[in-house]
C-alpha cells in the first residue's frame, strides 16, 4: 500500500489536465517536449543530452526558463548556499528534474519535494528519460510547501 502525503498530490500524466491542474499549461508544454525528445533519442542516453534537448525545445516553444538553478538552505536566521540546483525552472513556477536512471526511486521524489520546499515552488515534474514508455518515468508532484 502506497502511503501519499497530504502536502504532495499526483497526477495522471496523460497530457488531458489543462489548465485545470496548478500550472498545468506548462506542465503539459513540458510533457510535450519531452514526449518529442524521447520519441526522437529513445533512452540509453546520459543526462545531459536530454537537458540540452529540453532546453532546445522550450526555447523553441517561447518558454522562459533557467538551468542549474540554485536554492539555498534558509534555516532560521541564516542562508546556507550548498549549491542545491535544479536542472530546470520553467516559467519560474515549474521544477523539472531530468533523470536517466534504470528507475526512478524514492529518493528522487523526494529530491523533488525537497527542491519544491527550498524553492518555494509548487508544482514539479520528475521525468526520466531512460525507459520504453516515457509515461512510465514521470512524476508530477505538487507540494503545499
Amino acid at each position: 500500500m502506497q502511503h501519499q502525503s497530504n502536502t504532495t498530490e499526483d497526477t495522471d500524466t496523460n497530457g488531458k489536465h489543462g489548465s485545470k491542474l496548478v500550472h498545468g499549461n506548462i506542465t503539459n508544454s513540458v510533457l510535450s517536449a519531452a514526449y518529442k525528445i524521447h520519441s526522437r533519442l529513445g533512452p540509453g542516453l546520459l543526462e545531459k543530452p536530454y537537458v540540452a534537448c529540453m532546453c532546445y525545445e522550450l526555447t523553441r516553444l517561447g518558454l522562459a526558463f533557467e538551468t542549474e538553478k540554485p536554492f539555498p538552505v534558509i534555516y532560521e536566521d541564516i542562508t546556507i548556499p550548498l549549491g542545491y540546483r535544479v536542472d530546470l525552472l520553467v516559467e519560474n513556477e515549474l521544477i523539472v528534474e531530468i533523470k536517466s536512471v534504470e528507475s526512478i526511486l524514492p529518493i528522487h521524489e523526494a529530491q523533488l519535494l525537497s527542491y519544491l520546499k527550498l524553492g518555494r515552488k509548487r508544482v514539479g515534474l520528475l521525468i526520466n528519460f531512460n525507459v520504453l514508455r516515457l509515461k512510465d518515468g514521470i512524476r508530477r508532484r505538487v507540494c503545499g510547501y
